[in-house]
């Protein structure tokens, strides 16, 4: 995730370490999980007007994603 963000050139922290480490274990390391998932936390962040995706973002987002 981190390598990607500095890709699309974000130099500063936009994920904790603990909501990578969710988002990561949550999608079980598969790349397309892992950006659903940071995806959906971002939405998450954003909604709840916070500039970082910290865990609880991360556990909104999951959610979304795995409730039916």
């Amino acid at each position: 995730m981190k390598h990607h963000l500095s890709l699309a050139g974000r130099s500063d922290p936009l994920f904790s370490d603990d909501a990578i480490t969710l988002i990561h274990q949550t999608a079980r390391g598969i790349p397309r999980a892992v950006n659903n998932l940071a995806l959906q936390s971002l939405v998450a962040a954003f909604l709840d007007g916070r500039g970082i995706v910290d865990e609880s973002s991360a556990r909104a987002g999951i959610a979304e994603v795995t409730s039916d």
